[in-house]
């Protein structure tokens, strides 16, 4: 994952697709985030682009660690390495 802006109110990234799909196209993408608790909570679902863009009420200074599932007809994949972002 990339990130693509932070400020005082917003973060966004982008990710690209893992090396397999399992064989069935990818329908859309989960999104979860921890603020250093070590429990992930679910932002959103049905994204249907490889970027995103939220603004949660952030914390300056805090850390937020953001990770992607993307689901096909099977179901979800295993979740993506943690993108772990500033607020600024």
């Amino acid at each position: 994952m990339n990130t693509t802006v932070t400020s005082a109110s917003v973060i966004g990234f982008s990710w690209s697709n893992g090396l397999s799909t399992g064989g069935s196209p990818i329908i859309d993408y989960r999104i979860s985030y921890d603020q250093s608790t070590g429990i992930f909570v679910t932002l959103t679902t049905g994204v249907t682009t490889r970027s995103y863009t939220t603004s949660i009420t952030l914390t300056v200074g805090a850390s937020y660690t953001f990770r992607v599932e993307a689901r096909n007809s099977v179901g979800y994949s295993v979740t993506s390495t943690g993108l772990t972002i500033i607020a600024a």
